[in-house]
């Protein structure tokens, strides 16, 4: 987390104004686009079927999370407008912003039709909303890797998809003891972790930390040649 808290550090103190700037345009573009609402749409169908531990739900979240804005950078990067968008901000900012947008665009996806769905269903069937949150955080946060990382829209969509399903085997087939890797577990919350759930938020938070120092570094090798 440290060197994340510096990378942040060192955006802000460049130009404060550039990067509040970018970070409110790329999270109005990734919460204003059609695909927020129909992340949202698609999860709480998924929900309806059978609430937040139900099959449905958990096969579509590393899935609809990227949907939103996981391939923002590369909207911009193929249509060569990242020099147009690097004048409104500094290098670190324009990568700090389009990173937590992105998380925070696909958390607030999974929160959101949470708090829809408990409205509608009623108290029994209430959503563990900030985990849902942090979930949906991570597997944004992934997408984005990944589209940096190969610059591919697909791999941003489909690869959380095949790294959620291989903890799941992973934890089902042949390591059950092994429930802090088993994604379901990071929004049902059934085993007992050190910390209590402060144990899975620090967990999750240092691999969304990790990510953002890889997406990072792959954009700024790949920003050279824009």
């Amino acid at each position: 987390m440290i060197p994340v808290s510096f990378f942040v550090a060192g955006a802000f103190c460049r130009d404060r104004g550039k990067v509040v700037n970018s970070f409110a345009s790329d999270l109005k573009r990734a919460v204003g686009s059609v695909r927020f609402p129909l992340a949202v749409l698609i999860q709480l169908a998924a929900l309806w079927v059978g609430g937040f531990a139900s099959q449905a739900y958990r096969m579509t979240v590393p899935f609809v999370c990227t949907l939103p804005y996981a391939c923002g950078w590369l909207e911009e990067y193929t249509g060569s407008f990242t020099r147009l968008m690097l004048i409104r901000s500094t290098r670190r900012g324009y990568i700090l912003s389009k990173f937590f947008a992105c998380g925070l665009a696909g958390g607030g996806a999974e929160a959101l039709a949470g708090w829809v769905f408990t409205l509608c269903a009623g108290p029994e069937a209430a959503c563990p909303l900030g985990r849902m949150f942090l979930s949906g955080f991570f597997w944004a946060s992934a997408g984005a890797l990944l589209t940096a990382a190969f610059s591919s829209r697909y791999l941003a969509w489909g690869g959380p998809f095949v790294a959620y399903y291989f903890l799941v085997i992973l934890h089902e087939r042949y390591w059950p003891a092994l429930y802090c890797l088993y994604p379901p577990e990071w929004i049902d919350f059934t085993h007992t972790w050190m910390f209590g759930e402060a144990g899975l938020w620090l967990m999750l938070l240092g691999g969304v930390a990790a990510m953002a120092l890889g997406y990072a570094a792959l954009l700024e090798r790949k920003m050279e040649d824009a």
